[in-house]
């Protein structure tokens, strides 16, 4: 069992050197090896030798071959077990470390075994009558005591490991390539459950995950994003820039296993198109603002955010979240071309203010055939199970971010409002300062005022071609051929059984009075594809502040905070 100062005063430099160590043993040991194949291997079969003697070589020479593979398979297990050692060990004692730093700031003794001990309470010194010494002071002994079993856990492991490898290369058994192979795929397996152990459990709130990523050190921080970026980059409280950059590794593996995935279906290329595109993105030179990669994955249709400048340091941050038919590949197309429009409308809105702008894509959204048929794929599964991620992913914006809170909007379109709309529904709502709806089919709320904040925030837009905007609730539709869009003097309108011309598929039309939200002016287009253009920017620039039913000024008002600027329209 490893004791509390041993784990606090454990130097584990020397375990990286070791590791480096064995890693240049291995990288000679194959230079070697491949010397063996050129010089003699393939001299040897290159003269045509055939026979009986041929035969023999042949064979010790296949043998000789494999058993070098194989130790060399056995050196890297070793290098890279004893590195994923270190950095275990590392993560354990950060946790001590800062368990044992919060003791002391509170006046706490803790003892060689761990157990906290505290002075008399003084809460009202302390100007607080809730502080509770003896509960603060079990909190710490359980971080302590947590802290010390992860090391010995990882200790107990890791030495069953080394000798297990140790016994192999002492008695040869490991120059078996099978054995190699195996032991190799058990230490990568081994440091990943290590690895893993050492993060925050499943469950730790956003900023929990800030506090323990603050107490490594840079060097620390480095190490595991380059190692295990796959444990980083998606990781909600991890700050931006740390997540861009463990998500630019991502990417690259991502490229990688589904360029060389064989016989890949078409929802494998449509992510393999999608990555190479946010790549394609990522890499355009001179971008302003800069690009960061804040989430990529392959979970469902493919997983993206990308941010159009740094939310932890932004004044003003929005999040959007796309609707009807997004896929990854829209990410670094339309609807990252959306996120940055709205970057430069709220910059024009308020040019002293600093904003990011996100595309969030964390969810399958349904299809995008705008078709009455389409409209059954349309139930909420999707929106409740991202309403959860968005939710988190807000809640890690606000744990990284530095300085001042900023002011947060929440932006969906589509089938994101109900996202949005369903994420407001939780404990707590989405923890927006605003939320922009736009192109809504309802956000499975009656009142604004349900969504968790002030209603005089909650802003939607709605064209009046927008046949999205009309969609009517299942309850009132008479089949799918009631659901037929018709062009009438005040644009597209719906056939459905008159009952509440208010309901929506989702609940009450955020658009109408009714729902009691602030509904600003848009632009109407044509009915076939007024849903789609909410966030296009005007060709002209100037007209981005002129044009007062211009949809995307309004929206970069919002999301500067120029709420005075913003034309307002009555709910229909």
């Amino acid at each position: 069992m490893v004791s509390v100062a041993e784990l606090r005063e454990a130097d584990l430099g020397p375990l990286d050197e070791v590791a480096t160590a064995y890693d240049k043993l291995a990288a000679a040991f194959q230079g070697h090896v491949d010397q063996l194949n050129t010089q003699v291997v393939k001299h040897i079969f290159d003269n045509r030798w055939i026979g009986t003697a041929a035969g023999a070589a042949n064979s010790s020479l296949q043998n000789t071959t494999n058993r070098l593979d194989a130790a060399h398979t056995e050196m890297s297990a070793m290098g890279s077990l004893l590195r994923e050692a270190a950095d275990s060990f590392r993560l354990a004692q950060s946790k001590l470390q800062e368990a044992l730093q919060e003791a002391q700031s509170e006046g706490f003794t803790v003892a060689g075994d761990g157990s906290v001990s505290w002075p008399p309470p003084a809460a009202a010194e302390r100007n607080d009558p809730k502080y509770d010494a003896p509960q603060k002071g079990k909190d710490i002994a359980t971080r302590i005591s947590d802290a010390v079993t992860e090391a010995s856990d990882a200790d107990a492991r890791i030495a069953k490991l080394l000798d297990d490898l140790a016994q192999r290369a002492r008695t040869g058994s490991g120059l078996d390539t099978a054995q190699a192979q195996k032991d190799l795929g058990t230490v990568t397996q081994a440091g990943t459950d290590l690895l893993t152990a050492g993060f925050p459990p499943k469950g730790t709130t956003p900023a929990q995950v800030r506090d323990w990523w603050n107490g490594l050190t840079p060097d620390e921080q480095q190490r595991l994003i380059k190692a295990h970026p796959d444990l980083i980059g998606n990781r909600d409280g991890i700050p931006s820039p740390a997540r861009d950059q463990a998500n630019q590794i991502n990417l690259t593996n991502l490229i990688n296993e589904y360029q060389n995935k064989p016989n890949k279906s078409a929802a494998d290329q449509n992510k393999l198109d999608g990555f190479n595109k946010i790549k394609e993105k990522l890499a355009q030179p001179g971008q302003v603002p800069p690009l960061l990669l804040l989430g990529i994955g392959d979970e469902g249709q493919g997983r993206a955010i990308l941010s159009y400048g740094n939310p932890d340091t932004a004044q003003n941050v929005s999040a959007l979240v796309p609707g009807l038919g997004g896929q990854i590949s829209d990410v670094a197309g339309k609807d990252g071309t959306h996120a940055f429009n709205i970057w430069k409308a709220a910059k024009d809105a308020d040019p002293t203010s600093s904003t990011a702008s996100i595309v969030w894509l964390g969810y399958d959204p349904p299809p995008g055939d705008i078709q009455p048929a389409a409209l059954n794929a349309m139930y909420p599964d999707q929106a409740s199970s991202g309403a959860v991620s968005y939710d988190q992913f807000l809640g890690g914006l606000r744990a990284t971010h530095q300085g001042a809170p900023a002011h947060v909007t929440a932006i969906g379109h589509s089938y994101g409002t109900t996202v949005i709309g369903w994420a407001g529904l939780r404990p707590g709502g989405t923890g927006a300062g605003d939320i922009v709806l736009v192109g809504s089919p309802g956000v499975g709320a009656d009142k604004a005022s349900q969504l968790n904040i002030d209603p005089g925030h909650v802003w939607v837009g709605a064209a009046g071609t927008d046949p999205i905007s009309k969609v009517p609730s299942a309850s009132r539709v008479a089949g799918d051929a009631a659901l037929s869009p018709v062009l009438g003097p005040g644009g597209a309108d719906w056939v459905y059984n008159q009952v509440d011309p208010n309901q929506l598929y989702f609940g009450t039309d955020p658009a109408s009075a009714q729902f009691g939200a602030q509904r600003f002016q848009v632009a109407d287009g044509d009915v076939s594809s007024s849903h789609f253009h909410y966030m296009d920017t005007p060709p002209d620039p100037n007209q981005r502040q002129q044009d007062s039913q211009d949809s995307i000024a309004n929206i970069g008002r919002i999301v500067a905070g120029q709420y005075n600027k913003v034309t307002r329209v009555p709910g229909r």
